[in-house]
């Protein structure tokens, strides 16, 4: 999935579109977004892991197949194991329903690009 220029003046800030639950190493974010992207993946395709890659770090996202609520924010679950120069970390997200909304539309975008 990328960015397309029509979406690139639209683009929420990562807070907007994931609420973490627990993390054990600062979300820069590059990072979170690249965490979104990967699990909003997941999401639509209901598979249970996912690679995340980024210049000195990788890690995997797993699928959690369920819901998390965080006060009035809810949406599904996912957690992240990530390796960084700094360590190994762990981060436990939602996708938030303007990530779930922002993930549909961009999706809609990339099949219309391709028709």
């Amino acid at each position: 999935m990328g960015y397309h220029v029509a979406m690139a003046g639209k683009q929420e800030p990562y807070w907007y579109l994931i609420s973490v639950l627990a993390s054990t190493i600062p979300l820069e974010p590059g990072l979170a977004m690249s965490l979104y992207e990967v699990a909003f993946s997941l999401h639509r395709s209901g598979e249970a892991h996912g690679q995340v890659i980024q210049d000195r770090m990788e890690g995997r996202v797993t699928n959690m197949h369920r819901s998390f609520a965080l006060g009035s924010i809810a949406g599904p679950g996912f957690e992240a194991e990530v390796d960084l120069p700094a360590g190994r970390g762990k981060v436990r997200f939602l996708l938030t329903r303007e990530g779930l909304d922002r993930g549909r539309r961009k999706a809609r975008l990339d099949q219309a690009l391709r028709n």
